[in-house]
């Protein structure tokens, strides 16, 4: 008999899982007070990995048509550069 393996991160209706739903809240909550998110931070934030936000975000920027999100640098951590759309 074969495993299947469960995974607790499913898509939901409008193409995001429930992680990408968590950092596109959180940036549109933070969006208007800040421009650049370091990645690493919002993995304090919203306990997560740096890595898992950075695996995550480009779908998140892909699926929003609410912020611009673009990938902004890499110094300590990979910096985003988040705008709200016109």
């Amino acid at each position: 008999m074969g495993t299947t393996a469960v995974s607790t991160d499913h898509e939901l209706p409008g193409g995001l899982s429930p992680k990408q739903q968590r950092i596109l809240a959180y940036l549109k909550t933070n969006a208007d007070e800040q421009t650049y998110f370091k990645s690493r931070l919002i993995a304090d934030d919203l306990s997560l990995s740096p890595k898992e936000v950075g695996t995550n975000m480009p779908t998140v920027a892909a699926a929003t048509t609410e912020l611009a999100i673009d990938k902004w640098g890499y110094s300590s951590s990979t910096t985003w550069q988040v705008s709200q759309q016109d």
